[in-house]
């Protein structure tokens, strides 16, 4: 966490807020979004006159050393980018701060004549395929990884995970045997013609 910094700010009594403030499920570690988002801007609690919002990467404070040539890889939350910072460490991890964010031509800016990977939410491919065009005429490279979607049961994919979920996830059975499935595609035609099912141990 060292290599990110925190601004907080007293908002009343019992609680404190960042210049954008989101809430998060403790047990997911995802942000709250039902029954509708939590998101609050120091801005609009302060009610400035005439505010002019100009968001910028997470994480982007980290592109001013000019030594680097590592790859940028960009996802959706602030939480993941910290969490893959942490495992992945041969990339710069950026966040866009949600499944649009601060993705517009102004914010892209920064990412001039570097190499980039989009590393989107499970289920969020096609809307951060649909910002590619943002890119190629700035980024020396840019692609789009597919691993998560390539590699995720029904049930992740269901949930939205990202990137941090499996970083920090225990293999399972049903991980375990479609992981097995994707090496060795006649497995699965074993599996239906035999009626075969996973048992879990207890």
């Amino acid at each position: 966490m060292g290599r990110f910094n925190y601004l907080l700010a007293d908002r009343c009594q019992w609680e404190c807020t960042h210049w954008q403030d989101n809430e998060y499920d403790d047990k997911t570690g995802h942000r709250i979004k039902d029954p509708h988002s939590l998101v609050t801007w120091v801005h609009s609690e302060l009610k400035l006159p005439d505010f002019t919002l100009r968001q910028c990467f997470f994480g982007e404070h980290l592109l001013t050393d000019k030594t680097t040539t590592k790859t940028i890889a960009i996802v959706e939350s602030e939480k993941t980018a910290i969490i893959a910072t942490h495992f992945i460490s041969d990339f710069v991890w950026l966040a866009t701060g949600g499944m649009n964010g601060c993705f517009n031509k102004d914010a892209v800016e920064v990412l001039s004549d570097r190499e980039v990977v989009l590393v989107p939410d499970l289920g969020a491919m096609d809307k951060w395929k649909s910002k590619l065009p943002l890119l190629p005429s700035i980024c020396k490279q840019v692609l789009v990884s597919s691993i998560l979607e390539d590699n995720a049961t029904d049930e992740q994919k269901t949930n939205g995970l990202d990137i941090a979920d499996f970083l920090l996830m225990t293999e399972t059975p049903q991980m375990a045997l479609q992981r097995l499935v994707k090496q060795h595609p006649p497995l699965q035609h074993l599996i239906d013609s035999l009626g075969l099912v996973l048992v879990e141990e207890p």
